[in-house]
């Protein structure tokens, strides 16, 4: 008898095991054709999730697998789209919209969804089965200086109770008279006070003001792109670098060099360590922090501040807009603890074409960048050659990790969201 109720407990185990593996093998949704207008690595395809969305900016994806899209500016009052696809076929079927403000971050982290306008951060506790949240909207933080250029506040959490926000620079290089030219700079300069650099707060404590939160990192111009990388636990960022060398100090600066300098830095965020801005720029070709020409530069001087060198310079301006780093299980392994970048797209290369419009992957090893940059996914501006970012039919923003290990990226002018699946050979 004993025998015969073994026998029957395995066989169900079994049948749960193989009913088990069914679910999780079901197929893929086919790609579309073309990809939706997308160059793509090879055995990957793209469908198109959701179109039209409006302005999008930054993505985060709850437990029950809901999309959230922040948009820069609010449609109808609010500044949140949340998104379902209930029949797992990649196309979103239920959406609904929710949160005052439009703005930049957006984040999700043990039940809550954190979110930001330019001027405060806050958050909803979420509810199982929810699409849009409930519950009261809470401040988490605020007391940021008021500003026009930068004024996105892009936000990530650690494991460890901390909410990171960016406060960008409102200045190009820290001159004295704001985007003129061979303007000195103000040594020591006043916007790294409140400006320019990252602030950690308590991610359950309302009400925080800006001025009691911790400066986290100092100098950094403006990192749209940060993330929190579990794998090393530690923060990353990618900051945009200075503009118009060329055009603000002629003197000193050629055409090609204002279109190809400075590098956009990829950044590894360590507590209190400053990162040069506005003092020093990074060259990427000579891979050193060079004194600015607003503080006595002429672009053979290195800055001697003693700034680590970046972990790893992109091209320069092609604004690095957001930041992932994929722990999902789809994707080769090649792809596992590795970041994902947006180049939103350069303005400041003319004469020359712009760069960017792309996402590129940024492969790890032994928890740091091996210095390989790989396109990932072209074909976003829809031509060849981009003169002026509104010649690009599309911009990629932001970056989202689905349950499946899929990949969403939105896109900022029209609000195309495209999901990127990885097909086994």
């Amino acid at each position: 008898m004993k025998n015969r109720l073994c026998a029957m407990l395995l066989l169900a185990i079994f049948i749960q095991s193989c009913t088990t593996k069914k679910a999780e093998e079901k197929p893929l949704p086919q790609p579309d054709p073309s990809n939706a207008g997308l160059k793509l690595q090879e055995n990957f395809g793209a469908i198109i999730s959701a179109d039209n969305l409006g302005r999008a900016r930054h993505l985060a994806v709850d437990d029950d697998g809901v999309l959230y899209v922040k948009l820069r500016k609010a449609v109808k009052g609010n500044g949140i789209l949340a998104l379902r696809d209930n029949d797992d076929n990649g196309i979103i079927d239920e959406h609904e919209a929710f949160m005052p403000y439009g703005g930049t971050g957006i984040a999700y982290h043990d039940g809550y969804l954190y979110c930001s306008s330019d001027s405060n951060v806050y958050r909803y506790k979420l509810n199982p089965g929810e699409l849009a949240p409930t519950s009261e909207m809470e401040l988490i933080a605020s007391g940021f200086p008021k500003q026009g250029p930068h004024a996105a506040k892009p936000i990530t959490l650690d494991g460890a109770g901390h909410l990171y926000v960016t406060v960008g620079a409102p200045v190009n290089a820290g001159e004295k008279d704001a985007f003129s030219v061979e303007s000195p700079g103000i040594d020591p300069s006043p916007y790294n006070v409140r400006q320019a650099g990252i602030w950690q707060f308590d991610a359950n404590k309302p009400n925080q003001m800006q001025e009691s939160a911790y400066h986290y990192g100092v100098g950094v111009r403006n990192a749209m792109a940060l993330d929190w990388d579990f794998k090393t636990n530690s923060l990353y960022a990618l900051s945009h670098g200075r503009d118009q060398l060329g055009g603000f100090w002629p003197k000193l600066y050629d055409e090609q060099q204002n279109a190809d300098l400075p590098a956009e830095q990829f950044l590894k965020i360590n507590k209190g360590q400053d990162y040069g801005w506005p003092y020093a720029y990074y060259d990427g070709f000579k891979k050193k922090q060079m004194m600015s020409p607003e503080f006595g530069g002429d672009g053979e001087k290195e800055s001697d501040r003693g700034i680590e060198p970046a972990l790893l310079g992109l091209p320069a301006h092609t604004a690095p807009n957001d930041l992932l780093f994929y722990t999902g299980d789809m994707f080769p392994d090649k792809y596992k603890n590795g970041a994902f970048v947006t180049l939103h797209g350069s303005w400041n290369r003319a004469p020359f074409p712009q760069q960017g419009y792309s996402v590129v992957f940024l492969p790890f090893k032994d928890g740091k960048p091996t210095g390989e940059i790989e396109e990932f996914a072209t074909g976003f501006a829809g031509k060849e050659e981009v003169t002026a970012p509104t010649d690009a039919q599309y911009r990629p923003m932001g970056l989202a990790q689905a349950k499946d290990g899929s990949l969403f990226i939105v896109d900022s002018v029209k609000g195309r969201l495209w999901r990127i699946y990885y097909y086994q050979k």
